[in-house]
């Protein structure tokens, strides 16, 4: 459990009237079982990351299979070929210590509780033990000289086939690899690991949880398994939750989690409208008082949840509640990769609420209607053809595109290099005007390496925070730009400028 402080803002009425920050913190589960011993920490860490990797798992299951084939062997060589049976013998005893390390080391580094709270985890570790004996009793027996006692001779060989019984420890590993696996998937999210749950989820607030979509079939390999998602709601939070799937791509059969589900479609690295924010929050605000909301959709969830702490006077900046989800969604233990709100935009619009929150009363600012006049690029040199010539816009609102335009052709606009300040700037004489919610997607023809939408980089913007008829993004500012491992394409300077007026 955590300890956690909220700062309840300058509308702490609405969230219960809190007076002192001591009536402000909340105990959060962490789901992470307090069984570490603090002098063999240190050393946990160092080993758990190999002793849990999926090339490990996989070297265990070969170890498997090979082991099997020279029982196999071994019991089919004659009398006479011993000196290659007790080859076959000793490299079987030795896959069989490497299975006891295994198994020791995996109970070190889950704890002795965890591990054998497995009735899986408990028969692989009595077919490792009971086939280690076997081996070792067949390797220091010597069959010649029990030859002359036919019975001897057959008990041993009975001993040798139970070595086959380490077939069924392919079942341990297969469970085992899928766990490896969807801890490789969800990074270093922090997982939900306790009461017997191994899950890529985290509880944001004590009435939030967030997690990856649960999953059926085989994408329940590598993410959260549908059913234990609906295990642990139910036994966590009987009767007294709420699941949001913000993915309009995929669903599932509510059933799961007893129909109480609420569909939101929110296509992937993008922004939920800001007309959705107004509607749907006040009745997300009155679930999280009545019970639970896990909420899932990826990088969506982040944009969701950091919008509602905001609402709920939880915290007062976008900034603040953009870290603390953050915050709460990593696990740092394993890597330092902050796994927040994903893109810029989503975060864009996270500030967009804090301003209606503060300016509009939780409602919608007064709409504006923008005719886009031109766009320039700084920095360019390096990105493409380096002039803006190899590019393409193409500007949608309402999920329908309005207007596009090729540089290379200039068709639909004009563009005009910028080589001494390293720009390029594309005239739009036809620009569309626009209104509400849009996203700028640009295409390159040079062959610019393509991140999230397939496109090498996008934004979205809403028109109504529109000021001086200008919006300036810098690099990380921008959807895709924004990522460290694009740097040496995007500098530092690198940014795009939209220029507007009013329409005609």
């Amino acid at each position: 459990m955590s300890s956690v402080y909220f700062n309840p803002g300058s509308d702490s009425g609405v969230n219960g009237n809190v007076a002192k920050m001591e009536d402000a913190k909340v105990e959060i589960d962490d789901g992470k079982d307090e069984h570490v011993v603090p002098d063999t920490i240190n050393i946990r860490k160092k080993i758990t990351p190999i002793v849990m990797s999926f090339g490990f798992r996989v070297f265990g299951v070969v170890l498997i299979i090979v082991d099997i084939v020279l029982v196999i062997v071994d019991l089919s060589l004659p009398a006479k070929s011993r000196d290659v049976g007790n080859a076959l013998e000793a490299v079987s005893l030795t896959i069989s210590f490497f299975f006891l390390a295994d198994v020791l080391l995996r109970v070190y580094v889950e704890g002795f509780k965890v591990y054998f709270s497995s009735k899986l985890n408990i028969i692989d570790a009595c077919v490792v033990a009971v086939t280690l004996v076997v081996t070792m009793i067949y390797t220091f027996t010597d069959l010649s000289g029990a030859s002359l006692i036919p019975r001897v001779v057959n008990f041993l060989r009975f001993l040798r086939i139970i070595i086959l019984v380490r077939i069924f420890r392919l079942a341990a590993q297969k469970k085992e690899l899928e766990k490896v696996t969807r801890r490789m998937v969800s990074e270093n999210k922090r997982r939900y690991q306790k009461d017997g749950f191994d899950l890529d989820l985290t509880y944001v607030t004590d009435r939030v949880i967030a997690m990856s979509f649960p999953s059926s079939g085989k994408q329940s390999f590598y993410r959260n398994p549908i059913k234990e998602v609906a295990r642990f709601l139910d036994t966590k939070h009987d009767g007294h939750y709420k699941v949001y799937n913000l993915c309009s791509e995929k669903g599932y059969d509510p059933q799961f989690f007893h129909y109480r589900v609420e569909r939101v479609f929110i296509d992937d690295h993008n922004v939920p409208s800001l007309d959705y924010f107004v509607v749907h929050i006040e009745v997300f605000f009155a679930v999280c008082a009545q019970g639970h909301a896990e909420i899932h959709g990826q990088r969506r969830t982040g944009t969701m949840i950091c919008t509602w702490l905001i609402d709920s006077d939880q915290f007062e900046s976008a900034q603040d509640s953009l870290d603390y989800f953050g915050e709460r969604r990593t696990d740092k233990s394993r890597s330092s990769k902050f796994q927040g709100v994903e893109t810029p935009s989503q975060s864009r619009y996270v500030g967009y609420y804090e301003i209606m929150k503060n300016k509009f009363n939780r409602q919608m600012p007064p709409p504006k209607s923008l005719r886009i006049k031109s766009i320039r690029i700084n920095s360019i040199a390096g990105v493409g053809k380096g002039n803006g010539s190899d590019l393409k816009v193409k500007i949608i609102v309402k999920k329908e595109l309005v207007f596009q335009c090729v540089c290379a052709k200039q068709d639909n606009c004009t563009v005009f290099p910028d080589v001494g300040n390293n720009a390029a700037v594309i005239s739009l004489p036809n620009g569309p005007v626009v209104e509400g919610d849009v996203k700028v997607m640009f295409e390159s023809s040079a062959g610019l390496p393509k991140g999230y939408e397939d496109v090498p980089f996008y934004f979205w913007f809403n028109t109504s925070f529109i000021v001086e008829n200008k919006l300036i993004l810098s690099r990380e500012e921008l959807d895709n730009p924004h990522k460290p491992k694009t740097w040496d394409l995007y500098k530092e300077d690198f940014g795009v400028s939209m220029f507007f007026s009013d329409p005609e």
